[in-house]
């Protein structure tokens, strides 16, 4: 007996290896295996689900719920955390709809110029407030939540439909292209260029460890006061791909979009203490509950459960980060 227990004693610190190596260096595998799941899920409850003629569509309708998550991302890479996005993407849906497009400053050449102003702007806020008022990020991001949510709700006390308007196109096909790989791309472009400069390094080493990233001569308070920048340009596209599907204004989906975002990037694996995961994993998590909300909508199961499934698969998320850090 003592003799099998030595023989299956190295096979089982082998495994423990292997899954740590894995959990480690991807941490974004449980989310990549719960889309590809929940994929055929949908795709046997509905056989239209997987037809290339609806992927356009989908991609539009999945475009918000990864932007989102992008926003989301970036400052907890830096080992801090963003609840306002939600807000903000939903601040630059009103502002689109109900102020730039009804007095005829809707143009694209006008608009996105607009809109990105106000979004790094807000992000530029929140990193003031954290690196030179030293709130708490989560403190400082919920003001920013209540301040952006009121600020939206003033300009856009009710629904004010979008009527004819270029963002259309993002929610179906711009051209040869689906719309929602366009505003995706964008997001991804601007972070690939990012990774040719040294910011995406410091970003991360930050996260991990600020105190000896502040002894090897890196500016931390630029770094953080970046990422929140990021974030709000990220979560201004959000919010244009998302004025593309409802083609309204719609302020009170704010709280919805910050807890799908936390929920996304924590079920993709970045860890919530910083410096590790990356946008590949927000978009898998935001791809799983995207796909997870479809599966619901499919088996008839009511809509007010889906708040219920949000919290609970940031709950899962959480305690995946919590594990995928002990596998570091």
């Amino acid at each position: 007996m003592q003799s099998r227990t030595l023989l299956l004693a190295p096979d089982a610190s082998r495994l423990k290896r292997v899954q740590a190596s894995l959990v480690g260096r991807r941490p974004w595998v449980f989310a990549g295996v719960l889309v590809i799941a929940l994929l055929l899920a949908n795709a046997a409850l509905q056989g239209s689900f997987l037809d290339p003629g609806y992927w356009p569509g989908t991609l539009g309708t999945l475009a918000p719920f990864v932007l989102v998550a992008f926003a989301s991302t970036v400052p907890v890479l830096g080992g801090g955390i963003d609840i306002s996005v939600g807000p903000l993407a939903t601040l630059v849906n009103c502002l689109l709809v109900a102020t730039l497009l009804p007095h005829g400053l809707g143009s694209p050449l006008v608009a996105i110029p607009i809109l990105l102003a106000v979004g790094a702007a807000a992000g530029c806020i929140n990193g003031l407030l954290i690196v030179v008022g030293r709130l708490q990020p989560v403190i400082a991001t919920l003001a920013m939540f209540f301040v952006l949510s009121g600020l939206a709700l003033h300009i856009s006390p009710a629904p004010v439909p979008a009527g004819d308007n270029w963002t259309r196109d993002l929610a179906g096909t711009a051209g040869p292209l689906p719309g929602g790989l366009l505003t995706i791309g964008a997001a991804v472009l601007i972070w690939v260029l990012l990774g040719r400069t040294q910011f995406l390094r410091n970003l991360y080493a930050v996260g991990g460890d600020d105190v000896a990233t502040f002894s090897a001569g890196v500016n931390v308070a630029a770094v953080r006061i970046g990422a929140y920048v990021l974030s709000g340009v990220f979560a201004t596209i959000a919010g244009v791909a998302l004025t593309a599907v409802i083609q309204t204004s719609q302020a009170s989906l704010a709280a919805s979009y910050s807890l799908i975002a936390l929920a996304a990037v924590s079920l993709g694996g970045t860890s919530l203490a910083g410096g590790r995961g990356g946008l590949i994993g927000s978009l898998l998590g935001a791809a799983a509950i995207f796909l997870l909300q479809e599966l619901l909508a499919a088996t008839g199961v009511p809509t007010s459960y889906v708040q219920l499934v949000y919290g609970l698969l940031l709950i899962a998320g959480v305690v995946l980060s919590g594990i995928t850090s002990k596998g570091r």
